[in-house]
């Protein structure tokens, strides 16, 4: 295990290096696939649930480093992936698990991260590295092992300096539109679930795909709901054609000021009284529909275990996150949404973290639609927020009755 402040690292074609943004490199081993990936560098907090992290599409385009030093105890398998692969550019783990143990295991997670050509990097301190993402905020960064540590011309060892050079080109991620890579190319519908399945859905869903996780609409069928699961490229004539008693739009990955084909979109949703739930990025583009700006957090929240408050109960919740912008909206006041002089008429910050402050939720007081920052599907994770699935589904009951239910 060696770590070195200064680009005058040592290391050997057997290894594998990450280096920083600002010169910082760690030596370690490989894990996973061989080769080179650079991208975001973020940590997750979460001490379990790896697999739903490594599959969540918001991923896309960041090096993960999971906080927890004790990673792939329970292998992979084929029920909790949240999508069809991994979306991570990166892992970074402590000390990979040396057994498998667990019923449900189909193979290790050394072996799926290699098959999906996942490059990784394993027995470096991710303890000090963490620390230091949280003092100097997250970063670009690259992962290199096996021949890419050497010289193409001349097969030697690559300088630290090169390797550095080849990090400080990738692209940042404010700036990025990433939510059309991640989403579905074609629709797709999930029926009511548990209790409501075979049966005639409660409520019909146009849920907008801009990185979906796959927990997600199956929450909504399992209170009776039929969702429509619809590409980032749908219009607004195509949510119509689905008669939708409501619309969703999901979690996914890049800047939400490079979004405003969607913002434009949900406007549309809101102008025409369908009751509208968010989440993650879905919030952040409801907080720009609405009218209010955007920024990118200094290393973000991303993990199981954090806490916040909902000031329409006073109930506090520990949530799942994944998230590196937040929405830039007054908290503890309710005020006229700023878009059109007010065309959506009131609205509070519904939630905030407890850690910092950071705006969790938004709620409109003359319109059916609210949303919050974190992930109350939780996959994995606590199921504290499950309760905001209900509210949803209260307010498409209300709106088929002509109410107006505060969400």
């Amino acid at each position: 295990m060696n770590q070195n402040d200064s680009v005058a690292s040592s290391f050997t074609p057997s290894d594998a290096v990450l280096v920083l943004e600002d010169g910082q490199v760690y030596v370690g081993d490989p894990y996973g696939a061989v080769g080179s990936t650079c991208a975001e560098i973020v940590f997750s907090t979460s001490m379990t649930g790896y697999q739903e992290t490594l599959t969540d599409p918001s991923y896309d385009r960041q090096i993960v480093v999971q906080t927890f030093p004790h990673i792939g105890d329970t292998g992979v398998n084929g029920e909790d992936p949240e999508s069809s692969r991994i979306w991570v550019a990166g892992y970074v783990v402590r000390e990979p698990s040396p057994n498998v143990s667990n019923w449900r295991a189909s193979s290790s997670l050394d072996d799926d991260l290699a098959a999906q050509d996942i490059v990784g990097i394993c027995r470096i301190d991710t303890r000090k590295l963490v620390r230091h993402l949280r003092s100097a905020g997250v970063m670009r960064a690259g992962i290199f092992s096996g021949d890419t540590l050497k010289d193409s011309a001349t097969g030697t060892l690559r300088s630290v300096d090169s390797l550095l050079a080849q990090v400080r080109q990738t692209p940042q991620m404010k700036g990025l539109s990433l939510y059309d890579e991640v989403s579905t190319e074609e629709r797709y519908t999930i029926e009511p679930a548990g209790e409501f399945e075979g049966k005639e859905p409660l409520f019909t869903v146009a849920a907008v795909d801009l990185g979906i996780k796959g927990m997600t609409p199956h929450r909504l069928a399992e209170r009776g709901c039929r969702v429509h699961v619809v590409p980032s490229t749908v219009t607004f004539e195509q949510i119509e054609a689905l008669h939708p008693d409501g619309v969703f739009f999901s979690n996914g990955p890049g800047d939400p000021e490079q979004s405003d084909p969607v913002v434009e979109l949900l406007r549309k949703v809101l102008k025409a009284g369908y009751p509208f739930f968010g989440i993650c990025f879905g919030n952040q583009l409801f907080g720009r529909a609405l009218g209010f700006g955007t920024y990118k957090l200094k290393f973000g929240h991303r993990g199981s275990n954090r806490p916040v408050k909902d000031m329409t109960t006073g109930k506090v919740e520990i949530t799942t996150q994944n998230h590196g912008f937040a929405v830039d909206a007054p908290i503890g006041e309710t005020v006229p949404s700023p878009y059109g002089n007010g065309e959506f008429g009131r609205v509070f910050v519904s939630h905030i973290d407890l850690n910092d402050d950071v705006v969790e939720g938004l709620q409109c007081l003359d319109i059916p639609a609210f949303s919050v920052q974190y992930h109350p599907e939780a996959a994995a994770g606590p199921h504290d927020a499950a309760y905001l699935f209900d509210r949803f589904v209260d307010l498409m009951a209300s709106a088929k009755k002509g109410e107006l239910l505060n969400a």
